[in-house]
Order: C-alpha cells, then sequence, then structure tokens
C-alpha cells in the first residue's frame, strides 16, 4: 500500500497545512486584481484565523500521531 499504514494520518497532514498556509496566505498577500465586482477587497480575518487554526492543530495532530 502506497504510504504504508498511515495513508489516512498523511491526507490529513497535507490537508491540514494546506488548509492553514492557504488562509494565512490570504490574509497576508490578498489579491491585486479582482475578478468582478462580488470579489471582496480583502480576506475575512476572523473565519481565516479560525480556518487556519484548524487546519494547524489538524496537521500537528497528525505528524503527532505519526511519531
Amino acid at each position: 500500500m502506497f504510504l504504508g499504514d498511515d495513508l489516512l494520518a498523511w491526507m490529513v497532514i497535507a490537508l491540514g497545512g494546506a488548509m492553514c498556509a492557504g488562509n494565512v496566505a490570504a490574509l497576508i498577500r490578498p489579491p491585486k486584481k479582482h475578478r468582478d465586482q462580488n470579489d471582496l477587497a480583502k480576506a475575512p480575518v476572523v473565519r481565516s484565523l479560525v480556518m487556519a487554526t484548524i487546519g494547524g492543530f489538524a496537521a500537528l495532530w497528525a505528524l503527532v500521531s505519526l511519531l
């Protein structure tokens, strides 16, 4: 089996890390060009912080479970 018996933990690390990194990137550097008039000027701060925290905890938990 690919990556052994720990496939779920590796997937949680990948998805949690991507969730954390994507939300932090949206807060640090919002897009300069808007696609249409309904786009927000910047990401909602509280929602992005909550989602980044959840992703970070998920990735950390999976990493600890692998060790």
